[in-house]
């Protein structure tokens, strides 16, 4: 047996919001979208590079607040990319972690994203 990659469900409130954050902010792209009806939460899965992310507005999938790490390369251009969209919400700068570099972002529904360069270290 062999452990695959992990894809971690977040959970949101407000599409529109999600949207502006992670498409528009983040720099992620849409890979799929999902509702069992027209009036039915969402469920979608975005993705850069190799990372994947789901994001869902049942309130059974996941709980607001929960915090990922994402190991990343070029984490330091990776932040100036983020400063110069200039979004009101979150200018968030580079700090010293425990496994190296990071990068954290709060969304809009209090879940933490913090990017990890852990060959800063």
């Amino acid at each position: 047996m062999a452990l695959g990659q992990v894809t971690p469900i977040l959970r949101i409130f407000d599409e529109v919001k999600a949207r502006e954050f992670y498409l528009e902010f983040l720099g992620f792209t849409l890979n799929f979208e999902h509702r069992f009806e027209d009036n039915a939460p969402l469920y979608m899965g975005i993705e850069r590079d190799d990372c994947a992310l789901h994001l869902s507005e049942h309130h059974g999938d996941a709980t607001p607040g929960s915090h990922v790490r994402i190991d990343t390369t070029r984490l330091a251009e990776f932040q100036q990319e983020l400063a110069t969209k200039n979004y009101k919400y979150n200018r968030p700068g580079i700090e010293k972690g425990p496994a190296g570099d990071e990068v954290t972002v709060i969304d809009p529904f209090s879940n933490r994203l913090t990017f990890t360069d852990t060959r800063s270290s």
